[in-house]
């Protein structure tokens, strides 16, 4: 990287800003501002040089689309590793965390796979319509997404979801979890999590590995039941009902920022250092990545 061009912290830093601050609230109820994080997206894609396709659907009669870019595989093209995050915000927030970080990451990660090879087919997808009232719903972008995957025989290898990459503290006490799991974890919030279904065990554990590998970033993983709270609310859900493997990579929400969901979640509260380096390490992770 030329050293005077910015840095991937103020890269993530500068992604974050637009669509928090310069768009705002974004999803059906604001659909200009929708259409306008999905054109900055589009516009950062072809600016990678990528082609940009677009899937096009109606929610509530207001047109949504989720947008895709591939790496093509060398030996194994036909598999696909997808990367996927979600550009829509809840109602009232500008969605700093939620989820403009996991999109800054998604058009990071892309742009640092421009000119590498993969033996597998690398996607990165932005989803429309992941927060209420679509949440778990047939109008989830991910939902239609995957579907139409399934529908076509694509061959999603793993699928995983960036949901809120931005919040980290060392503060003794900021990581909360659902019941019973606070005896197995820190209780200061200063790592990634990452979370998977138990038929996604194997899929986790290999990409915590390739992770570990690769970066000293703090990760915690957890390969439990749908039904925990938290565990299943993200795009992830979508490809798991398709019978696809996922993971969710995730500061962990609601268990550790306090501005979840709310008019308080804007750029100036995230950690765009730590962030940096939980993409780097996920991008080495997906170089190095080996399924079973």
């Amino acid at each position: 990287m030329n050293p005077s061009s910015p840095s991937l912290a103020d890269r993530l830093r500068g992604h974050v800003s637009h669509l928090a601050l310069e768009i705002g609230q974004r999803n059906i109820f604001h659909p200009q501002a929708l259409h306008a994080a999905a054109d900055y997206i589009r516009s950062e894609w072809s600016a990678q040089g990528y082609a940009v396709n677009s899937q096009r659907y109606q929610a509530r009669e207001v047109e949504s689309e989720n947008l895709e870019v591939s790496r093509i595989g060398k030996t194994k093209p036909q598999e696909i590793v997808l990367v996927g995050a979600h550009y829509d915000t809840v109602k009232g927030s500008p969605g700093a965390d939620d989820n403009a970080s996991g999109i800054a990451a998604l058009l990071e990660l892309s742009r640092l796979f421009v000119s590498v090879e993969t033996e597998r087919t690398l996607r990165f997808v932005a989803f429309a319509n992941e927060e209420p009232p679509f949440f778990f719903w047939g109008q989830m972008g991910s939902a239609v997404y995957a579907k139409t995957a399934k529908a076509h025989g694509e061959k999603i290898r793993l699928m995983i979801s960036l949901e809120m990459l931005g919040a980290y503290s060392d503060q003794p006490g900021s990581q909360g979890y659902p019941p019973f799991l606070k005896h197995f974890y820190p209780d200061q919030g200063n790592f990634i999590a990452m979370v998977s279904n138990r038929a996604s065990r194997e899929e986790l554990r290999q990409l915590v590995a390739a992770f570990q590998a690769h970066s000293d970033f703090p990760v915690e993983s957890l390969a439990t039941f749908e039904f925990v709270p938290g565990v299943a609310w993200s795009d992830h859900l979508s490809f798991w009902r398709q019978g696809y493997p996922a993971v969710m990579v995730t500061d962990t929400a609601f268990y550790r920022n306090a501005a979840y969901h709310s008019a308080a979640d804007t750029p100036e509260k995230l950690n765009y250092p730590a962030m940096a380096r939980v993409v780097a390490g996920l991008f080495h992770a997906l170089r190095a990545l080996e399924l079973p």
